[in-house]
């Protein structure tokens, strides 16, 4: 199984907008696929705010990884946080979530990004010990606090 990523276009909305929606019933977050849709869209697009990455064969994709882009003083320009990664549960724990994570910040660091981030589940001990093989770390002076708008 290849974790081979292609950058989604416009055309691969419905594969995507499936692929979301597995992984959002997966963590319970409630969302309608109009409204995935609508957030997903303006980046198969071409918006500079983000991209979206298929794993796998193109036509039949195992998973995808969504990356949005910002900026930082401290990190010293552009830097990116993986919003959501997702693989289908047939193909987990070979590997290939591994591989995304190796190869994804060589390719954005190639193109000038500076810092990757992603927030883990603070009690999911299997996903921070595959963020940390591919290696992230926890900055321990801080955490990620958000708000809704």
């Amino acid at each position: 199984m290849s974790a081979a990523l292609h950058l989604a276009k416009p055309d691969d909305l419905d594969r995507l907008t499936s692929l979301v929606a597995a992984f959002h019933a997966e963590q319970r977050i409630e969302q309608s696929d109009a409204a995935r849709q609508a957030g997903l869209a303006p980046l198969l697009d071409g918006i500079p705010h983000g991209a979206a990455y298929l794993i796998g064969p193109a036509r039949a994709p195992i998973g995808y990884v969504i990356v949005t882009f910002g900026w930082s003083v401290e990190f010293g320009g552009m830097d990116a946080f993986i919003d959501e990664l997702y693989l289908r549960r047939a193909v987990r724990r070979r590997g290939i979530a591994t591989e995304v994570l190796i190869s994804l910040p060589k390719a954005l660091g190639d193109a000038g990004v500076k810092g990757l981030h992603l927030e883990v589940d603070r009690e999911d001990e299997a996903a921070q010990r595959l963020y940390a093989r591919a290696g992230f770390r926890a900055r321990e002076r801080y955490m990620l606090m958000s708000r809704k708008l």
